[in-house]
């Protein structure tokens, strides 16, 4: 259940924070005169997401907490391949939506058309074939210290 609740914790992180700062980044860099400020926001705001992947990637957590997001990435590219408009449909687009949540929006139709989405959940999906992610955590500590007494007799 943890993992579940970790995975759609970094799915939000990837699509909202991600799109968020990737579409404050492309705004700013196409200004004549770029604001620091805002160039150092969005780049955090991409560490941030950046550690909160690595995190997960590399730690010992349920692989679901890589499953879920991989496939809602890899799921949205395959809707993208098979239907432009069908994919793009998701995206917030009307104007009654939050300033913020139409930039995350804007930033994650970057990500996606770009294919940084089919990148990012092949390379979340590959945990998931990792047999050891499967097993719990207790069961391999238990063999390890049966093994180790055994050798001391």
């Amino acid at each position: 259940m943890g993992g579940l609740l970790v995975g759609i914790v970094v799915t939000a992180a990837l699509l909202g924070g991600g799109g968020w700062a990737v579409q404050q980044a492309l705004v700013n860099a196409a200004q004549s005169s770029p604001d620091p400020q805002v160039v150092w926001i969005s780049l955090g705001s991409m560490a941030a997401v950046g550690l909160v992947l690595g995190l997960v990637v590399a730690g010992r957590i349920s692989p679901m907490a890589t499953f879920v997001p991989s496939m809602v990435l890899l799921a949205w590219t395959v809707v993208y391949v098979l239907d432009v408009n069908r994919a793009m449909s998701f995206i917030p687009a009307e104007p009654s939506y939050h300033r913020a949540l139409l930039d995350a929006g804007n930033g994650s139709r970057t990500l996606l058309i770009t294919g940084v989405y089919a990148l990012l959940g092949v390379a979340l999906f590959i945990p998931v074939l990792m047999p050891s992610r499967w097993s719990r955590r207790e069961e391999l500590d238990d063999d390890y210290e049966s093994t180790q007494e055994s050798g001391y007799y």
